[in-house]
């Protein structure tokens, strides 16, 4: 069964924010997965960047671009009631 997940993330100006709709999964998205949404959200020009610089070098390269290049960090996914 498919259960609805809420993300919440700070973004490149420190905001605390939410994506606007929630992640329907039956497991717990990973943080990867999160973070090609987020980037998708925030950067939707840039949404298939080639992240091959931090390939096999981060468990999550997606997220760890994020943070790095932009600030934005993932700060919950939690299970929506």
């Amino acid at each position: 069964m498919k259960t609805e997940w809420e993300v919440t993330f700070v973004d490149q100006k420190g905001v605390p924010t939410r994506l606007p709709t929630h992640i329907r999964s039956e497991e717990r998205p990973s943080d990867e997965q999160v973070a090609r949404m987020i980037r998708s959200h925030l950067f939707p020009v840039i949404d298939k960047v080639d992240l091959n610089d931090f390939e096999n070098r981060s468990p999550s390269p997606t997220a760890k671009w994020l943070e790095e290049q932009n600030g934005v960090r993932i700060t919950s996914i939690t299970q929506v009631a």
